[in-house]
């Protein structure tokens, strides 16, 4: 029995020490298990990264069925709501848009755990470089003061690029922030909590500068914000059984940076975090608002550039919502394109939503498509905001989120939407039968 014992305590003693000796807190093997996950075996695919296809167990909760009673009467309403009670699966066409920030602190473990348990069959890592060039989740290199409490850890602010200022309430001027991940350590950015991205304009503290949340979204779930590097992304999603869309962020310092670090060495950083894991490239989406370096991936390393998505925001213009640009991205190698959802649509002469020339014409180019992002506006009664822009007019309640979607997938035949409650998104997909894509 003593010889049992030391041989078990020998096992975790040596298990430890690999897991502490590679960056992040672990190493690249299949040992590591995702912090949070260590008891979840039994609900969850093992750690090896086996799909357990149509295994996972899927939680919508209310919202789908609120926003079902919120629309306006119609046959797709009808058709909603005959869904009710049906046994919803996981589904690639359901993808969580930097795990669910609608409600969890984003790029955090538990927002990406929520977002799995919803459904969604690919989520998002936001990759941003830190000083030491440890790849981590992120959304922007320079949103750290906004999504973590930096600013309270008076030794990690003094390093950001703006240490916080103070607003000055009689003068009217408002605080000041800027912390990138560029400007700390993996180690001190591991030390940090992700937050609610907000911020309180008007704050005269650290500690009230990490205010501001949007009424409409919440503080329920921030007590707990998990950082994570990319690899730990990897192997969270992988024990999660979910697929990968990784986006490299652009940076906002000088490349190279210090000199020596370049975007191209960046960008193949990346890819090689999901050779370096044994991730199948048919499971990867690697992202990027910058066509050079699709097309980096695309020329490197073509089983990832296969699936790589070129992002656009960029305003529309006759020139780049034309057939010949969309039809030159694909001669380049782009194979995918993945614009604001309000560029693929458009109102007719009845005011209602159809797929714009935009659409159109990439569809005719051999381009699929990917739409970002629904239920980031908050309430739409107002018309949408930005996300909406170019259908405010057909948009007056929360339940027209579920005709754009509908638009999306059945008109614009998108191949997948992002979401910030992909719960939505899910209950759209099983309900209307959108297969292909599910596990």
């Amino acid at each position: 029995m003593k010889l049992r014992m030391l041989l078990v305590v020998a096992l975790l003693m040596s298990l430890f020490s690999v897991v502490n000796a590679a960056p992040g807190g672990h190493g690249k093997g299949e040992n590591w298990v995702p912090p949070g996950l260590e008891n979840w075996h039994d609900k969850w695919p093992d750690l090896n990264g086996k799909f357990h296809r149509g295994k996972r167990q899927v939680h919508l909760g209310p919202r789908p069925f609120w926003l079902v009673n919120d629309m306006d009467d119609g046959p797709l309403k009808d058709t909603l709501q005959s869904c009710h009670g049906k046994n919803f699966r996981p589904t690639d066409f359901s993808i969580g848009h930097r795990g669910a920030p609608l409600q969890f602190p984003e790029h955090t473990m538990e927002s990406y755990v929520a977002a799995a348990q919803m459904g969604a069959g690919i989520l998002e890592c936001d990759v941003a470089f830190t000083k030491d060039r440890e790849l981590v989740c992120r959304h922007a290199q320079n949103d750290l003061h906004t999504t973590t409490n930096i600013v309270a850890i008076p030794e990690l602010n003094a390093k950001c690029t703006q240490p916080f200022v103070p607003a000055d309430p009689e003068s009217g001027t408002e605080a000041q922030a800027e912390c990138r991940t560029s400007d700390i350590t993996l180690e001190e950015f591991k030390s940090l909590e992700g937050k609610m991205d907000a911020f309180n304009p008007m704050a005269t503290t650290p500690e009230e500068y990490l205010e501001g949340t949007a009424d409409w979204r919440t503080e329920l779930y921030s007590s707990r914000g998990t950082l994570l590097t990319h690899q730990e992304s990897i192997e969270l999603f992988k024990a999660l059984g979910v697929k990968f869309t990784p986006e490299l962020k652009t940076p906002v310092v000088d490349m190279p940076f210090e000199g020596d670090y370049s975007q191209q060495d960046y960008a193949r950083q990346m890819i090689q975090d999901y050779i370096d894991a044994g991730v199948s490239p048919a499971d990867v989406w690697p992202q990027s608002f910058l066509l050079d370096d699709v097309l980096f991936w695309v020329n490197e390393t073509p089983r990832f550039g296969k699936q790589a998505v070129f992002l656009d925001q960029a305003p529309l213009t006759p020139e780049n919502s034309s057939l010949a640009w969309m039809e030159n991205l694909s001669a380049q190698g782009v194979n995918i394109l993945a614009p604001a959802l309000w560029k693929m649509l458009a109102l007719d002469a009845h005011q209602e939503i159809v797929p714009s020339e935009y659409a159109e014409n990439a569809r005719a180019a051999g381009l699929d498509l990917i739409a970002w992002t629904v239920e980031r506006s908050g309430p739409l009664a107002d018309g949408g905001g930005w996300y909406h822009q170019t259908i405010t007019d057909a948009i007056n309640n929360d339940g027209d989120v579920f005709t754009v979607i509908d638009v999306l997938a059945r008109d614009v035949g998108v191949i997948g939407i992002f979401s910030d409650w992909p719960a939505t998104t899910t209950f759209y997909a099983n309900c209307m039968g959108i297969a292909g894509r599910s596990h």
